[in-house]
């Protein structure tokens, strides 16, 4: 059985998240109330059904906050049981929630007389809080589409099954002048290193392209923070795949986020793609 919960800031996006699981052949459960979740994950085990083998369940902020805080140790009482178990979490920057309320005329569900939309996501987000703590995945949907967002949760579920030891790799670059992203376990700084931009014939390239990607190779700090990087992570990827952590993100961020983080993300993807069996590479800027 593959059991994922499902919880995240009203407008980042979790609906699309459900319905991608649900087009995904997973049995979906929105809004279950969270003192209930014991009961219908004990039924779900223990039935025979094979609709119960993909289940995905919604959590969202409508919960007491004292029932959605008993949640994580659900979480770990079910992996005691050699369930394959996820949460995922999704979020957005709070300027991208207000922009995307304001133009859906959609009310927040937090929301009441006398009570600003900021000052619902704010209480949002501390109701939630013990979800965001205890996932697995955290998706910052702040600059991502619909279909990427889609694509990024087909991605995540594809490993389902893969077992504990198959911890997925994201690789994700970034231009710090669009802000950080709210996602990533660990992020590298690439700014230092000579920038393409710079040179009139690269400016409109990216870190993806030959000419690029031949100047980059060509600055031996290029290649010193790549092994930086990479001596970095290697020894710590094992120890955070034997404490369960089932993803692990790490950030590059350049300027603009279209020559050096690319190239770096990419590279370091090929890098650990030669020993870990699920990595992905994304470019939130492109």
């Amino acid at each position: 059985m593959h059991l994922l919960f499902v919880s995240g800031l009203s407008g980042s996006g979790k609906s699309v998240a459900l319905q991608m699981l649900e087009d995904l052949q997973y049995y979906c459960i929105d809004n279950i109330p969270a003192a209930l979740l014991r009961e219908f994950v004990s039924y779900a085990m223990q039935t025979d059904d094979p609709a119960f083998e993909r289940t995905a369940i919604g959590i969202d902020a409508r919960n007491r906050r004292s029932d959605i805080e008993s949640v994580p140790a659900l979480v770990r009482t079910i992996r005691q049981s050699d369930i394959d178990v996820e949460v995922f979490y999704l979020h957005a920057e709070t300027d991208v929630v207000l922009n995307r309320f304001r133009q859906s005329n959609r009310r927040h569900p937090m929301s009441h007389a006398g009570t600003s939309l900021e000052d619902a996501i704010r209480a949002e987000k501390l109701v939630l809080e013990p979800m965001a703590r205890s996932a697995d995945y955290i998706i910052d949907s702040s600059r991502t589409s619909v279909h990427e967002l889609r694509e990024l949760i087909r991605a995540r579920v594809d490993r389902a099954g893969a077992g504990p030891s198959a911890m997925a790799l994201q690789f994700e670059s970034f231009g710090f002048k669009h802000g950080m992203p709210g996602d990533a376990d660990f992020v590298f700084d690439v700014r230092c290193l000579p920038n393409p931009y710079w040179e009139k014939r690269l400016r409109r390239l990216t870190g993806r392209d030959r000419p690029v990607v031949d100047y980059l190779e060509q600055q031996d700090d290029v290649h010193v923070m790549f092994d930086s990087i990479c001596n970095f992570l290697t020894p710590l990827l094992p120890r955070f795949a034997a404490n369960n952590r089932s993803y692990l993100t790490i950030a590059i961020g350049c300027t603009g986020g279209q020559h050096r983080s690319v190239y770096m993300a990419d590279r370091l993807s090929r890098h650990f793609n030669e020993t870990h069996t699920n990595v992905v590479c994304r470019h939130t800027a492109l």
